[in-house]
């Protein structure tokens, strides 16, 4: 039985004004995680907030980049680096998608950063499109909103019950991906909800 290290990164931005907003929701998936499997992220290292512990079996390290969104891949790639892990099989990224509807999941195990900035800088950093994701769905821009607005923008009141709902499907999702596979992972979470 091998036993593997995973790397558990959910993005965002640091700051309390960031706090539960659309581009925030890898950091609530992570902090979800961290919850249920009672571990501090409280270490401060590799340009993130980190914290050691076990899914199952299986050790993990549950990452919030502190580096802001655009430069996410330079903690992910300190991270990465100092423990020595595959990257194309023991890193797990969380992150918010607006081409998909709120709450709905999309599990990956590779692909192009699709316009997003923090797995485009991730990307640039590891040099491979092949490492898995988890993507949850924020919802489409409304027309004449900012990108940068929409996406830095805070939850409804509905929208938060139902984001914290994802966030609770995602965490199943990265302790399926661990504890059976990937492929799992996505035929019980890529469907429509």
């Amino acid at each position: 039985m091998v036993t593997r290290m995973y790397i558990i990164a959910g993005l965002g931005n640091p700051g309390g004004q960031y706090r539960n907003t659309r581009h925030n929701i890898g950091f609530a998936a992570v902090d979800c995680l961290a919850g249920q499997y009672q571990i501090d992220i409280g270490e401060v290292k590799h340009k993130a907030l980190s914290g050691k512990g076990r899914i199952g079996s299986e050790r993990v390290v549950l990452v919030k980049p502190m580096t802001f969104m655009n430069l996410s891949g330079e903690a992910i790639r300190q991270i990465t680096d100092y423990y020595k892990i595959d990257v194309t099989e023991e890193l797990i990224v969380i992150y918010d998608d607006i081409s998909l509807p709120p709450g709905q999941l999309r599990v990956r195990k590779k692909g192009s950063a699709g316009g997003h900035n923090g797995i485009k800088n991730i990307i640039a950093q590891l040099g491979t499109e092949e490492f898995k994701r988890i993507r949850i769905g924020v919802g489409e821009k409304p027309g004449g909103y900012d990108l940068a607005d929409y996406v830095l923008g805070h939850f409804s009141k509905e929208e938060s019950v139902l984001m914290e709902e994802s966030c609770q499907r995602a965490a199943e999702a990265v302790c399926m991906i661990i504890e059976q596979d990937i492929d799992a992972a996505m035929n019980a979470y890529n469907k429509k909800v």
